[in-house]
């Protein structure tokens, strides 16, 4: 027993290098892992408090709308998505979309558009010979039912 409090007694440096090596890990998680972290959670905050009545935004789940009201007493926001009014935590908005009215307009075809679908619509579409399917033979007479055994059937649905 007395052996190994003399050898723990000689390996002084050992138990100093391993608080150094603790300490470095204790480093490293914070400057790679805690303050991106950091960053990312203060930037988000900036953009909750920059929420306004109009901004589209797209929420956690997906969800495209836009900002009906914003109330900063309860931290909630209403949202409309297509005429349906939703009230969620601000913390449920995961970005602001750019508003832009120029996307909303109809983009106008060139003439250079327009003079190939006119081309393409006046040419007539040409199928291929071998999907085309061959007409019934006509070696065959179709077999008429005779007059009486198609009135007879009649007058008994009529019953």
């Amino acid at each position: 027993m007395n052996t190994l409090f003399l050898a723990n007694a000689n390996a002084g440096g050992g138990n100093l290098m391993m608080i150094v090596f603790i300490v470095a890990i204790f480093a490293v998680t914070y400057f790679f892992m805690i303050k991106p972290q950091k960053k990312q959670q203060q930037k988000k905050m900036e953009m909750m408090n920059q929420l306004k009545k109009g901004d589209n935004v797209v929420l956690i789940d997906g969800l495209h709308g836009k900002i009906d009201s914003v109330n900063t007493k309860d931290k909630t926001v209403v949202v409309d998505a297509d005429g349906i009014y939703l009230t969620f935590s601000r913390m449920a908005i995961q970005q602001i979309l750019p508003s832009s009215p120029a996307s909303a307009e109809p983009v106008s075809a060139t003439p250079a558009d327009t003079k190939a679908e006119d081309q393409a619509e006046s040419e007539p579409e040409k199928e291929p010979d071998s999907e085309q399917k061959p007409e019934a033979p006509a070696d065959k007479p179709i077999e008429e039912k005779p007059a009486s055994q198609s009135s007879d059937a009649a007058d008994d649905q009529e019953k």
